[in-house]
């Protein structure tokens, strides 16, 4: 099922492209879909265009649209512009909240949107998965190879809402200190499900990506399958 290219008006102004991708039929939960900082890539779309298949709303923003808008290939000059527009990376995280709040407000507004909205993010967008629960009132959030965890823990101990975090124990934004950091919040939280997966590195979701990992993946698309499942119901 394949999504169009559209175009989201900000509340602050201008506008920004966004990939979407509707359910044939029904209403149900809506997704928003964070990419990394190497943007909505053909891995993105399929994993939008996956979740529109299983009766969900789905939308994936360019969250760097104000400077450095489309997606860049994979070549060395693109390299350095994708790291280089993702920096400050605590502050470029901060100002994309106004990003995802104007997607909450246009997935709510749709048809096919039954009242909730999760977000899931890869890498520069896993903290989404913290700040849309607890600043935007989303209703779950989904995190794989997240970056900056560190600065949310205070975040994430305020959620109520289902919060899944997926990481490799081989994932250089996750070092030891993070995940442990991370695995004392779990035992005290019952809305956080947290997976770390021995021998996995970062990007384990991205399927043209060296670190993919097919096993990984699929434990972690499953699991988010599960916590959108329990959104159906509507508000």
């Amino acid at each position: 099922m394949a999504g169009t290219d559209i175009k989201i008006k900000s509340s602050e102004g201008g506008e920004f492209d966004c990939y979407l991708a509707t359910p044939e039929s029904s209403s149900g939960p809506a997704v928003i879909v964070v990419a990394a900082v190497n943007g909505v890539s053909q891995d993105i779309r399929d994993l939008t265009d996956d979740l529109a298949a299983k009766g969900y709303v789905a939308a994936a923003p360019d969250m760097f649209w104000r400077t450095d808008p489309g997606y860049i290939e994979r070549t060395e000059e693109g390299q350095k512009r994708i790291r280089a527009r993702s920096q400050p990376r605590a502050e470029v995280i901060e100002t994309g909240v106004r990003d995802i709040a104007d997607m909450r407000d246009f997935l709510k507004a749709r048809t096919e949107c039954n009242g909730k909205v999760a977000a899931i993010g890869f890498c520069y967008g896993g903290p989404y998965a913290i700040l849309g629960p607890t600043r935007l009132g989303l209703d779950a959030g989904g995190s794989y190879h997240g970056t900056n965890f560190g600065d949310y823990a205070d975040e994430m101990r305020k959620t109520t809402t289902p919060v899944l975090v997926h990481w490799g124990d081989e994932d250089h934004a996750a070092p030891p200190e993070v995940l442990d950091l991370y695995r004392g919040i779990d035992a005290e939280m019952d809305n956080l499900e947290l997976h770390i997966f021995p021998g996995i590195k970062h990007g384990y979701m991205m399927a043209s990506a060296e670190p993919y990992d097919a096993d990984a993946f699929n434990y972690s698309w499953d699991s988010t399958l599960k916590m959108l499942d329990g959104l159906k119901n509507g508000a």
